[in-house]
């Protein structure tokens, strides 16, 4: 499982592989995946054939990487195996393996490393792939120096960073290297790690076991961030195993429930089942506070969301709905908020999203409220379900395609534009439905202006003679 993006700083291996994990080592360090069967999540990226594949598992067997890329840029956020997939790349291949960061690594060392290299291949010595973890923190001549180990295949460059490169990234270094997108881990993928660690010799060894509602609290914890909950877990693990020493120990394997994993990350946990009872409690809660106005009840139920691990996505989805039911045409800009909303969260994700969704509950809580127009399509609907539909006017029907003049059809229409002030007196309705109102706007904010012109156009739409 990909977990570990910040362990080592300008670390230097020898020609077998990476840094091997000690039993005192994080339990993050200790899970590494050893083989891309270990790696979950990334499907992707690993398809049989793709460049990072190759880059990993060479087609000759003996190493060499002439027919991958030689530089890769990894984006993605924390906890997504970046620098994972960099420690497999060599150590599958059994290249050298040296990383550098670039929050301590300065031009000196980028040289060092790759004048290295390039000896080490001038007298027949083991490839070099060289991992810079976050990258986008190099200044641009630190990027440069990097241009010619890239450009001859002095080394594999692997680069590691949760910023766009379009912006990170300098262009020469961008256009010479492949962009590869880690996606976030979805729940499953760290219940799966977490589970594994739990039994598995080079984690926990089944020392302890972990009850369903502790797992549930733990992967909202982590938010699809594995190395957190390797963390996490490691933590909690370690309060109970040593309450078990000094309670003297006993035949049970050490049970870690809800309460030791909130007192291992003083984080209570928020009493919320996003299949139960809760999940439907809470969002009606959250949507009758904005439909009333209360902006503080909302962005409590907003908090109490997001710190349940509720899909952002459903939140987006469920403002957008709010905007245009309940606050409607008395505040026109509310559903424009909501929807960027729901597009913001898709892009940046969590945590930062959790911002654009309180920007939008303020507007949409505060705003004047109006569901004439929910009403009115509502109302339309009725009349159209119970059969009162009646035929279209013969003045409205299309009258472009041959033979439909000679049926009536467009006859007598009257163009808006021709007309002072952009409405034409003439029925619109079918017949069996003349006169009939759906739309039935409120005096609130906006709408207050939309009943008055409404009035007036209803004036003149009224004054038509009816069509024989």
């Amino acid at each position: 499982m990909a977990v570990f993006d910040d362990l080592f700083s300008s670390v230097t291996t020898d020609a077998v592989g990476t840094p091997a994990a000690r039993a005192s080592s994080p339990l993050a360090v200790r899970m590494r995946p050893a083989s891309i069967d270990e790696i979950a999540g990334q499907e992707h990226l690993l398809e049989p054939g793709s460049p990072l594949r190759r880059l990993i598992e060479p087609a000759d067997g003996q190493g060499s990487t002439r027919s991958a890329p030689s530089s890769v840029i990894l984006w993605g956020p924390p906890g997504t195996g970046k620098t994972t997939l960099a420690y497999l790349v060599a150590t599958v291949s059994g290249r050298r393996f040296v990383e550098l960061s670039a929050v301590t690594a300065g031009v000196k060392d980028v040289r060092q490393v790759v004048e290295d290299a390039r000896r080490r291949l001038a007298t027949g010595g083991d490839e070099t792939v060289l991992f810079v973890d976050e990258v986008h923190r190099f200044s641009k001549s630190q990027q440069d120096a990097l241009l010619p180990s890239v450009e001859n295949r002095w080394v594999t460059l692997v680069a590691a960073t949760t910023e766009n490169p379009s912006f990170s990234v300098n262009s020469p270094l961008l256009s010479r290297s492949l962009l590869l997108t880690l996606r976030p881990l979805e729940t499953e993928h760290v219940r799966e790690l977490v589970l594994r660690a739990v039994s598995d010799e080079r984690g926990l060894g089944g020392s302890v076991e972990l009850d369903d509602e502790a797992t549930e609290h733990l992967l909202r914890l982590a938010g699809g961030d594995a190395r957190k909950a390797l963390t996490i877990l490691e933590a909690a693990a370690g309060a109970v195993l040593s309450d078990e020493v000094s309670a003297g120990g006993g035949d049970a394997v050490p049970r870690i429930g809800l309460a030791d994993v909130e007192r291992a990350v003083d984080v209570a946990a928020v009493r919320y089942d996003r299949d139960g009872d809760q999940h439907y409690d809470v969002i009606s809660a959250f949507i009758k506070s904005i439909r009333g106005s209360d902006v503080d009840a909302a962005l409590h139920y907003l908090a109490r969301m997001v710190a349940a691990g509720e899909d952002p996505r459903f939140i987006a989805r469920r403002l957008v709905i709010s905007a245009a039911e309940d606050v409607g045409m008395a505040d026109p800009s509310a559903l424009q908020t909501a929807v960027a909303a729901a597009q913001a969260v898709q892009l940046i994700g969590m945590p930062e999203g959790r911002i654009v969704l309180a920007e939008a509950v303020v507007h949409l809580a505060t705003a004047p409220k109006s569901n004439a127009a929910y009403l009115g399509v509502d109302a339309a609907l009725a009349d159209v379900r119970a059969g009162r539909i009646g035929t279209v006017p013969a003045h409205l029907r299309d009258a472009h395609y041959a033979g439909a003049k000679q049926m009536g059809h467009g006859e007598g229409y009257r163009y808006a534009h021709d007309w002072p002030h952009g409405v034409a007196p003439q029925q619109y309705l079918p017949d069996v439905l003349a006169g009939s109102r759906y739309y039935d706007p409120s005096d609130r904010g906006y709408e207050r202006q939309v009943s008055e012109r409404l009035e007036r156009i209803r004036g003149i739409l009224g004054s038509a003679e009816p069509k024989q």
